[in-house]
Formats: structure tokens, C-alpha cells, sequence
């Protein structure tokens, strides 16, 4: 089965378990997401995942938590999403989004950019990130925030990452408001593809390096470190265990923000980071989604 397949996984489950299996299929997948059914009833898991599901794995798994919560076992659905209806329902469903100075629009919009808006043009077609989702436009409206007191160089070290780019959207916001070079990595191809075509589409082409490897072990990466700014709307998991790694990459007196984590997993990706020194200096909510802004002290902490 070929990578650039996408297929989805969803289930329906009380409100107050959706948070659980929200992580528990979020495991296996790319990206996921919960929506409200009907009020204090039912909500919708929706994850989306690059590649065939595992589905036995996937179906025990929802098992053994719908035992342990003592429900009655969700019924699991996993469908192949086919490549155009996917784009056709990303342009129908993608209104322009203000977060902050950010205006995020696709081709399709015709109406005015608002005056002091830094527009993102953004066709996300098969990659993610168009800015309506929680993770996405808190981590604008945390850009947006850090762009009025922090400055990043033009050329030379310290400048930006965005790790797993996805469509690009936080790459164009970093490069339109520091005007500064960006490298952008993902380990899908696709995404890779997706954020080149945005960066053209935006006149920034030449200042956004995209390309696809494994997180940070990925040449480009290390060619360019340290960074002043990181971005990684990942998921929690991945974001906890490429702690250490984040760390080593980030220049003293930077700082990263992570996102891609439900509320209830802020706590263990904050954990995660300040076992590396990294301190909290802000979270932004949006909805059900959290925002982090952590930060690489100046200087080495002095032992008593």
C-alpha cells in the first residue's frame, strides 16, 4: 500500500472518554481530532493517517480502553480516503482565519486582506495545516506574540525550523514576519511537496528550505543549528520524546513552540522539556487544543 494514501480512523464515544481514545488511536496516526455530536452526548475521534491502518492492532486497543472505562465497546471505523475527494473537502471546508496579525487564506478566497494582516496563502491540499485547526492557530497567535519582542538573524546560524511542516503554514508565517531563512522538514513526501508549492505561491520560495527526512536526524537540520526558533505541531508523544533532541538543536536563549497536544497532555510534554531545562514561558488554548512556548535558558544553571 502506498504512503500517500490517506485513510481514516473514527469511532463515537461519550464526552468524557473522547479524550482517552483520542490518544489511544492518535498513537497511529498523523493527525487527530475530536468534535462535539451532540451537546453533553456523544462526540466524533477522527484521525487521519498516511498508509493503511493497522486494524487489528487498532481494534484491540479500543477494546481493552472501552473495558477499562467499563462502556459498552466503540465501533471502529477505518475507510480509505480517496485523494480528491480529500482536496475538494479541504477548499470547500477552509473559510479565512485571523490568528493575530495572520490572515489564512486558500486560492479560492476573493474578498480583502484586512489592513495590518500578514496574509498566508495556504492550499493545503493532501498535507496538514491550514490554520483552522486548534494546534495551527494557536501556534500563529504564539508567533504572532514572540515576533513583537524577539528578532531572529537574517543569514547565518539561528535562525528558524518548522519540524514536521506539514503544509508549510508556520514556515510562511515565520519567513513573512522576521524575513528570515526556514528550514522545514517532514517525513512525509507529500508535505514536503505541499510546502514547496505554498512557498512559491507566497513569493517566498528562496527563503523556505524544505525537505523530508527523520525529524531531526535529517541533514539539513544539523547543517543550520542551532536555532532561535523551533516549531513542531507534531503530537505529544512524538514532542516528549524528541525532547532531548529539541534541546540540542536549540541555541541558548531560543525558543520553541510545540503544539499538536490535547490539554489533557500538556502536563506530560511540559514534564518532558523541563527535564532538559527547557522552561515554560507560555500556553495558549484554543478549544480543546494547548499551545506551549518553552524556552532554552541564557545561560547554565549554577549547581549549589
Amino acid at each position: 500500500m502506498s504512503s500517500s494514501k490517506l485513510w481514516r480512523i473514527a469511532l463515537v464515544i461519550p464526552e468524557a472518554h473522547a479524550p482517552a481514545f483520542a490518544e489511544a488511536i492518535g498513537d497511529h496516526a498523523d493527525a487527530v481530532s475530536t468534535f462535539e455530536l451532540e451537546e453533553h452526548g456523544d462526540w466524533l475521534v477522527e484521525a487521519t493517517v498516511y498508509g493503511q491502518p493497522d486494524e487489528p492492532r487498532l481494534n484491540a486497543r479500543v477494546a481493552v480502553l472501552a473495558e477499562a472505562m467499563g462502556i459498552p465497546e466503540p465501533k471502529l471505523i477505518i475507510e480509505e480516503l480517496p485523494l480528491i475527494d480529500w482536496v475538494s473537502h479541504s477548499y470547500q471546508g477552509f473559510p479565512p482565519i485571523q490568528a493575530g496579525r495572520f490572515f489564512v487564506h486558500g486560492s479560492h478566497h476573493e474578498g480583502l486582506v484586512p489592513a495590518g494582516s500578514i496574509p498566508l496563502l495556504v492550499d493545503a491540499a493532501t498535507a496538514f495545516g491550514t490554520g483552522e485547526h486548534g494546534s495551527t492557530k494557536g501556534c500563529l497567535m504564539a508567533l504572532d506574540r514572540l515576533a513583537r519582542r524577539m528578532s531572529l538573524p537574517r543569514a547565518g546560524r539561528g535562525g528558524a525550523l518548522d519540524m514536521g511542516c506539514g503544509s508549510g503554514i508556520l514556515a510562511l508565517a515565520v519567513t513573512k514576519r522576521w524575513r528570515v531563512p526556514v528550514t522545514a522538514v517532514d517525513i512525509d513526501p507529500e508535505a514536503v511537496r505541499v510546502t514547496r508549492v505554498n512557498a512559491a505561491l507566497n513569493g517566498v520560495k528562496a527563503r523556505i528550505r524544505s525537505q523530508g527526512g527523520d525529524g531531526y536526524h535529517t541533514a539539513i537540520v544539523g547543517k543550520h543549528k542551532p536555532y532561535r526558533l523551533i516549531t513542531a505541531n507534531i503530537l505529544a508523544r512524538p514532542l516528549a520524546r524528541m525532547a532531548p533532541q529539541l534541546k540540542r538543536h536549540l541555541q541558548r536563549g531560543g525558543v520553541a513552540v510545540l503544539a499538536g497536544l490535547l490539554n489533557r497532555q500538556e502536563r506530560h510534554v511540559i514534564q518532558a522539556h523541563r527535564t532538559q531545562g527547557l522552561h515554560l514561558v507560555a500556553r495558549i488554548p484554543v478549544g480543546e487544543w494547548t499551545t506551549l512556548v518553552v524556552k532554552r535558558p541564557k545561560r547554565k544553571a549554577v549547581k549549589g
